[in-house]
């Protein structure tokens, strides 16, 4: 019995610290084979993806929310949150440069990297991310469009809530909802009937935000009052970094371009142009609406659901404030396509390496789209918009993405070591050794992030606040640790700049992101983890598709882009 059991771990360890060769991984599927998606997207296509994915309903509402509390240095908590953000989409580009084949996003560059168990971990916490996000981004885009239609004055307080704002609470968190499930229908064909078609779509909604959101910035900055803007931090620089904090979440979505690999034309090239032009663009409009919207109203007066359109209409400028909300449905749709398509593009990737059934794995034969994993996408969202109050499960959102970041980050460091992916047997020992040592300095970097953030969160005192100068320390030693011990290889294509000093303040950061998160985030991140851990021990190991595997499936980039 115990060698049995014996038996078991050892065969569990043994398939869970496998890792898919990078030429393995940097290969690309084949289109003409049937199973692989096309190559339709140019550079222009990648940064309105990644503009659509970040720049949703937060830019109406979030600025708005921060500004109460930081006043106008809400402009310098979403540069902050921009900046950080920035360092992540370096540190993404490089990865996306390095594996442009294929789809996979954080999951293949740590599948790469590390391990197949990691990678399935890193999998299943930003997929409950995208999951209940689509959910609540499907509520809130039914709820805008509701209140355009009682803009009629027939229509008005016609439509009971359970249509489009959500029925009364049950059981304290069922609530129906009609609209939500119908739309995300709608998107789920629009995403099934081709690359192109929801392409389309994207293109169009997101020049009509960004459009809108020009208009916004142009039209108040003639109504703005510079004295709103004295003082400009009121409240303090802690203030700015809490509302750092929340604005952080306004950026995510440049990991929308990562998995758009396969479907990109050139994407050694464009897919680093997608991420970080994508998010620049992205600094610049949060930037314009935050001072415009602190200018015009006193920050202490600004609304809590809608704070830019009220501002307008405090100023008697009723035709802007119908703009945003039109801005706001299209920020909202592309947010919701991106983020299914992102989700399907997940499920396609783990299907091919047998970690979930093959059904997903599928493409179809004219369309070059997962139509399985997108149809269940879709039904998944549907259930979750249709019957659930999401807002209950909104605080335990983001843990996924920020843990994400943080292993891509981690990816960069340990994919640029020297004779990382082939090891000399007769130096596996020393060079293993080596690696581990870098392991454990990213390890304690992470550590150092969360004592950090815990300390800022509850320390109350300047006691509390000369005890962050501990954990700084150890993690700027940690970071001259990996800068000085370990030698680093220039990779092909973009390159992240200043490593390991930028992935290891990415690292640090986002963690202490992660400290600032309600508890029940990180009771969340724990339950989901053993959870994933057990789906990998008795479907995962068994299943997984091995790099000597006769698959057909992976086919050299040179031969792809030769075509």
């Amino acid at each position: 019995m115990r060698g049995s059991s014996s038996s078991y771990f050892s065969q569990f360890w043994s398939s869970a610290l496998r890792s898919k060769p990078l030429g393995k991984s940097s290969d690309a599927i084949g289109a003409n084979t049937g199973e692989g998606l096309v190559r339709r997207l140019g550079p222009f296509d990648l940064l309105l993806l990644g503009i659509g994915a970040s720049i949703g309903a937060g830019i109406f509402v979030v600025t708005g929310t921060i500004a109460r509390d930081a006043g106008p240095g809400v402009t310098v908590s979403f540069l902050l949150a921009g900046a950080s953000c920035a360092l992540n989409a370096l540190c993404y580009a490089e990865l996306a440069s390095r594996f442009p084949a294929v789809v996979g996003g954080a999951y293949l560059y740590t599948y790469t990297t590390f391990n197949e168990l990691t990678a399935f971990l890193v999998f299943t916490q930003m997929m409950l991310d995208y999951h209940i996000g689509a959910a609540s981004i499907a509520r809130s885009l039914a709820s805008y469009i509701v209140n355009i239609l009682e803009l009629i004055p027939s229509v008005k307080d016609n439509i009971p809530n359970w249509v489009g704002h959500g029925g009364d609470d049950i059981f304290g968190f069922l609530s129906f909802n009609i609209l939500a499930p119908i739309l995300l229908v709608l998107l789920t064909i629009i995403l099934c009937r081709g690359v192109g078609e929801s392409t389309l779509v994207n293109t169009v909604m997101t020049i009509t935000k960004v459009t809108i959101v020009l208009v916004v910035i142009i039209v108040g900055a003639f109504e703005v009052d510079d004295s709103n803007w004295s003082p400009f931090a009121p409240t303090g620089f802690k203030s700015i970094l809490t509302g750092a904090t929340v604005a952080f979440f306004a950026y995510v979505g440049f990991d929308a371009v990562a998995n758009s690999a396969e479907e990109s034309k050139r994407p050694q090239r464009d897919l680093p142009i997608g991420i970080i032009g994508s998010l620049l663009v992205c600094v610049v409009l949060y930037a314009g609406v935050c001072l415009v919207i602190t200018g015009m109203v006193p920050y202490k007066l600004l609304g809590e659901d809608a704070p830019l359109a009220e501002a307008f209409k405090s100023k008697g400028l009723n035709f802007v404030s119908i703009l945003i909300s039109i801005g706001a449905v299209a920020g909202l749709t592309t947010t919701l396509l991106v983020g299914l398509y992102v989700q399907s593009r997940l499920y396609l990737g783990l299907g091919r390496d047998g970690l979930l059934p093959a059904i997903f794995a599928k493409v179809h034969p004219t369309r070059h789209t997962p139509i399985h994993a997108q149809i269940w996408v879709g039904i998944v969202a549907c259930i979750l918009a249709g019957l659930l109050n999401v807002t209950l499960l909104s605080h335990i959102l983001s843990v996924g993405s920020l843990a994400g970041y943080s292993v891509v980050a981690a990816c960069v460091m340990a994919l640029r070591w020297d004779n990382n992916n082939n090891i000399d047997t007769q130096h596996s020992t020393n060079l293993m050794s080596k690696r581990t040592e870098g392991i454990t300095c990213i390890t304690v970097i992470a550590f150092c992030g969360f004592t950090a953030g815990i300390l800022y969160r509850y320390g109350g005192s300047t006691l509390a606040y000369i005890f962050l100068i501990l954990p700084l320390a150890i993690a700027i030693l940690a970071a001259a640790s990996l800068h000085f011990r370990q030698v680093y290889k220039d990779p092909p294509g973009f390159s992240c700049p200043w490593v390991p000093i930028v992935p290891a303040v990415c690292i640090f950061f986002n963690i202490f992101l992660f400290a600032q998160l309600h508890y029940e985030a990180w009771v969340r991140f724990v339950v989901l983890s053993i959870v994933a851990a057990f789906l990998y021990a008795f479907y995962g190991q068994y299943n997984a598709i091995h790099e000597n595997d006769d698959t057909g499936y992976y086919h050299r980039l040179q031969a792809t882009e030769s075509q």
